[in-house]
């Protein structure tokens, strides 16, 4: 109120006197830390991964570190002169998996729809490679180093089954038509099976046949279109064996079912592997002999630390042991599967299936050759045999479901 009893005219608000931020670099260091985020969407966390997937993981693989140094020591000593050779360098590549792992547990799979088609190529190629340049006259792996070997069937697993499913997820809903379900995966087969067949590796033509159908299946490919691959298989193999050109592959034939049916010294001698694994898997009985207590790995059953490191998991830690450990890898594998049916997008569905059921599918044929069910053809036991390229390998795929599980719709403890 003025003097005069005139209202007070109110006065406006001054404006506001800019102040000069100090030059600190802020606008360039926000440049770069823009450029930064956009980078690290390629490792997006997105929510926590599965923990019971990575604790299962992680069990299985500290028990096959055990199991494998256990029956490895004797053999080891037997070649180095140290009994700790096969465990240091298997424990090395653990080391190396598990850094794989974690790599791919932040990694946005989707990125891997990007990649597939030159994983594939890098697959094929390196199929090819071991065909031109062989290692210690092996066509089955390629040399890196002096100490280390890739096996380039481990890569066309993956190859494989990343390529059927970014192929499955883009044509869903053309995949039960003969062009895009049966004839894309079929000149796939076709190419890698040729290629190992050179080698030859029968096991992995087995394991990769069966991971093909396996993903044409989940893809929707009608039931019929089977029933035709069946019986082309059936006669391709029977033209194989008429033609002589099965002569490997019949000779792991020899034996089979008989390795405890003495009938000549020729096939006793054949037989020697996989008897002295029956005698391993008879001998453990119900509780087993004890952690470091078998027998047989004392140099009666050749390369025990590879393809029949179960034989002697169930020598020491009898049938209970045994089927705790098959109990874990079914929990895996059905986590895996669980994980994968709950993706958000099909690509992610179809990638984590197949990768969970090519454990599945390797534990049940190893079993089914340590135990005369199959021939012996060469199968290693996830986890537990010795191996770089394909526990590494291994590892990385568990990253990939791992990451698959942060987007999956699963509840989280």
């Amino acid at each position: 109120m003025r003097m005069d009893g005139a209202p007070a005219r109110k006065l406006p608000n001054p404006a506001p006197v800019p102040t000069r931020r100090p030059q600190t670099g802020t606008a360039g260091q926000s440049t770069v830390l823009r450029k930064v985020k956009k980078r690290l969407k390629w490792f997006s966390v997105r929510r926590g991964m599965d923990m019971t997937f990575l604790f299962l993981v992680l069990v299985l693989l500290i028990i096959g570190l055990i199991m494998m140094f256990s029956a490895s020591y004797p053999s080891s000593y037997e070649e180095t002169g140290k009994s700790l050779a096969y465990l240091q360098r298997q424990a090395l590549y653990a080391v190396i998996g598990l850094a794989a792992m974690t790599f791919f547990s932040y990694f946005d799979y989707h990125h891997l729809h990007t990649f597939a088609v030159f994983v594939l190529i890098v697959a094929v190629g390196a199929l090819v490679y071991v065909l031109v340049v062989p290692s210690n006259g092996v066509k089955r792996w390629i040399s890196v180093g002096s100490s280390f070997t890739i096996q380039a069937s481990e890569i066309a697993k993956f190859a494989v089954v990343l390529f059927l499913a970014h192929w499955g997820s883009l044509h869903f809903k053309k995949m039960d038509t003969f062009r895009y379900g049966v004839l894309v995966p079929a000149l796939l087969m076709g190419l890698v099976g040729f290629l190992l067949l050179e080698e030859p590796h029968y096991s992995g033509i087995v394991i990769i046949g069966a991971l093909v159908l396996l993903m044409m299946f989940i893809s929707g490919v009608k039931m019929r279109y089977f029933i035709i691959i069946f019986a082309v298989i059936a006669v391709a193999v029977l033209g194989l064996a008429v033609t002589g050109n099965l002569g490997y592959a019949m000779t792991r034939l020899d034996g089979w079912g008989q390795a405890l049916i003495y009938t000549d010294d020729d096939l006793w001698q054949t037989t020697y592997q996989t008897r002295n694994s029956l005698y391993a898997i008879g001998s453990g009985g119900f509780w087993g002999l004890g952690l470091g207590q078998s027998r047989q790995k004392y140099l009666y059953i050749p390369e025990v630390q590879n393809d029949f490191v179960f034989a002697v998991v169930c020598e020491e830690l009898g049938f209970i042991g045994a089927a705790i450990i098959l109990c874990l890898f079914a929990l895996l594998v059905w986590r895996g599967i669980t994980i994968s049916m709950r993706a958000q997008d099909k690509f992610g569905s179809l990638l984590g299936i197949g990768l969970s059921a090519q454990i599945g599918l390797q534990v049940i044929l190893n079993i089914m050759v340590i135990t005369d069910w199959l021939p012996n053809t060469g199968i290693s036991l996830p986890f537990f045999s010795f191996g770089g390229s394909s526990l590494i390998m291994l590892l990385a795929q568990m990253g990939i479901i791992l990451s698959i599980s942060r987007t999956s719709n699963l509840e989280k403890a």
